[in-house]
């Protein structure tokens, strides 16, 4: 089995298909997906498909995009919503300096009260940095220093400090479709260095399909090609890292069940 840790399925891309893309992921030997929330002001239709599916599980949280639209959720907001039984992490939350769209100090604000809520709920933080290693670091470790908090690096498309940071921290580094680009090489690089018991996979679906199908809408079933990369890179076959990158996603988001089949 293979976990996709990563993913959008209430986007509008899956919206007449979700159960056609669900059973595509079970059939390519998907048997768990985390739906990621990227408002709080969406957390009720995540959790709806999270409901609706034994295997799909989800996070409430506000995208480092979104923080203008919600620059003011309440922690407890975030520790309410997150006792939901299908709710079994935070996030999707960080920093991106790519559009620099956000202003930095409520950004930075927004993101640190997401990390409270993952540190005060147990609960893995959902990490999204971009164009922003050396401010993520500094974060990351200063809050580190107030409290541990469990946290993955998700989609990781950064340099080798952060990884680094973040591994010393003890995060968990997951890796997209972006792995199997031609040109990622510094990317398998990073990679090859990160311990096999912090390593996860994803797709972040309907974004970063993997080179075979790269232009094309994302789905979770796809997440196998980034596994096979990943198996390459590490030396491994695909079912011994199989069985790594399952048993690191129900280790760290630990409140996630195991499925026992991969029907709706």
């Amino acid at each position: 089995m293979i976990v996709d840790s990563h993913c959008h399925l209430d986007f509008p891309d899956f919206e007449t298909e979700r159960d056609s893309i669900v059973q595509r992921a079970h059939d390519g030997g998907v048997g768990t997906m985390l739906t990621i929330c990227t408002e709080v002001g969406r957390f009720e239709p995540i959790k709806r498909i999270a409901e609706t599916y034994p295997t799909i599980w989800c996070t409430v949280g506000t995208h480092p995009m979104h923080v203008n639209e919600e620059p003011d959720i309440a922690l407890e907001t975030y520790l309410t919503l997150s006792e939901h039984p299908k709710c079994v992490g935070i996030g999707e939350a960080g920093l991106d300096f790519h559009y620099d769209t956000v202003p930095r100090e409520l950004a930075d604000r927004v993101f640190r009260t997401q990390i409270t809520a993952a540190r005060l709920t147990g609960l893995p933080l959902v990490i999204h940095s971009r164009n922003a290693d050396e401010a993520m670091i500094a974060v990351l470790q200063d809050e580190m220093g107030k409290g541990a908090f469990k946290a993955v690096l998700h989609c990781f498309s950064s340099g080798p400090d952060l990884a680094k940071a973040g591994v010393e921290l003890g995060l968990y580094v997951s890796f997209s479709g972006i792995l199997t680009y031609n040109r990622s090489e510094e990317l398998r690089s990073i990679a090859a260095d990160i311990p096999l018991d912090r390593l996860l996979v994803e797709t972040d679906a309907p974004y970063l399909a993997p080179q075979s199908r790269r232009g094309k809408r994302n789905e979770p079933s796809y997440v196998a090609e980034t596994h096979a990369m990943l198996a390459k890179v590490k030396g491994l076959d695909d079912g011994e890292l199989a069985s790594i990158t399952t048993n690191n996603f129900f280790n760290l988001f630990s409140k996630a069940r195991r499925p026992t089949g991969l029907s709706k």
